[in-house]
């Protein structure tokens, strides 16, 4: 019996033995498990930043060429709306002149509104001068008047419009300043 006792004894122990192992062996393949979950989900962190990184440089990319494209259209179109400005002169000087058939007079101011609503579409506008204060960005001073019923540096008269679409100014405004 006591040798039954013994191989009953040995046999507990290679299961336990049996048992320690397959518990180490299965710790070995959690560790290992948990070592490669964690190696992929830094290669997915990593994937998720340059991708992160990407996109912003794209949409970076996006804004930066739409500016630029933007710039180029106001660039073009105030070198266009800068060649006709002398047409524009024309038609309001031709509006001012007195002249005895009236319907010729109506067509000049139909086609002058026509053209200043264009312009208008297009983000072009007029910039104020008389009775504002001198603006070097704005106007081109091309002569003074003492004038004591006037601020100092304001605009007096005005000989030729200026224009401008947003900030770029296309042509300056000519002004007599009073001062």
């Amino acid at each position: 019996m006591a040798e039954k006792e013994n191989n009953l004894k040995e046999k507990d122990l290679k299961e336990k033995e049996e048992i320690k192992q397959e518990k180490n062996q299965n710790e070995k393949e959690n560790t290992q498990a948990k070592n490669e979950l964690q190696q992929k989900q830094q290669e997915l962190d990593d994937i998720t930043d340059r991708y992160k990184r990407v996109l912003a440089e794209f949409e970076n990319h996006k804004k930066r060429s739409q500016r630029e494209r933007e710039n180029l259209y106001n660039m073009v179109l105030s070198d266009v709306v800068e060649a006709i400005l002398p047409i524009l002169d024309n038609l309001e000087n031709a509006v001012k002149v007195e002249t005895k058939d009236e319907e010729y007079k109506k067509g000049i101011e139909l086609v002058l509104k026509q053209f200043q609503d264009t312009l208008k579409a297009k983000g072009v506008e007029e910039i104020k001068a008389v009775g504002e204060i001198f603006d070097p960005e704005l106007h081109e001073a091309v002569s003074s008047v003492q004038d004591d019923t006037k601020q100092e540096k304001e605009i007096v008269q005005e000989y030729r419009k200026g224009y401008k679409i947003g900030t770029k100014v296309i042509r300056h405004s000519m002004v007599v300043v009073a001062n």
